[in-house]
């Protein structure tokens, strides 16, 4: 990472703060370059296609993918890593996409304050469908279908996927495990598991 000012580190101990208080369970800083992006892990939005494929502008084919990604990479000056642990058994029921929204939140809530610090170039990024997780009652993407703005503008933010963003290196770089675990919980120990999400400062 570059040698970052101390004005720029108190801004980012600031928002890892903000995300914790957030409900993030843990942040970590990254230097932008750590951030593995692969073309062809988009592949998989397509083949075999998402249920969520083309319903919304943060989505694939509408997003700029790994070479708009790799141009953000180029300008950004520091990268936040998100990671929100819940139990296993959570992210095979009906709360997983209240877990989802609130990633997206908190990733939201970062961007918006290091806009404000003056990282005017900043981006969030993280996981699901924008359309899936707020829009799942409306028919269409407002957006897409040009009959008006966005309807979640403060909290909707692309999927790392769809920029082809290897979250699993990502998670290796950052020092923690890329492993998730499977829905089968210990009787005893609850198992738990975790949600990425990412910020790139600009």
């Amino acid at each position: 990472m570059e040698c970052m000012s101390s004005e720029m580190k108190r801004d980012m101990e600031m928002l890892i703060s903000q995300a914790c208080l957030a409900g993030a369970t843990e942040v970590r800083m990254l230097s932008p370059a750590e951030i593995a992006v692969e073309d062809r892990l988009v592949l998989f939005c397509s083949e075999p296609r998402c249920e969520n494929y083309g319903l919304s502008p943060s989505c694939p084919p509408h997003v700029a993918g790994p070479v708009g990604f790799e141009r953000l990479r180029e300008k950004s000056r520091s990268a936040l890593i998100v990671r929100l642990e819940v139990p296993s058994a959570v992210l095979f029921s009906n709360e997983r996409k209240e877990v989802m929204r609130l990633l997206h939140e908190i990733v939201a809530g970062i961007e918006l304050a290091a806009v404000a610090l003056g990282y005017s170039g900043s981006k969030a990024f993280a996981g699901g469908s924008c359309k899936d997780l707020f829009c799942h009652k409306h028919l269409f993407c407002q957006v897409l279908a040009h009959e008006g703005p966005c309807r979640n503008p403060r909290m909707a933010r692309p999927s790392m996927s769809g920029f082809g963003v290897n979250v699993a290196k990502m998670m290796e770089a950052a020092g923690w495990s890329a492993t998730k675990n499977s829905p089968q919980a210990d009787p005893v120990v609850e198992a738990m598991t975790w949600v990425a999400g990412l910020i790139m400062i600009a």
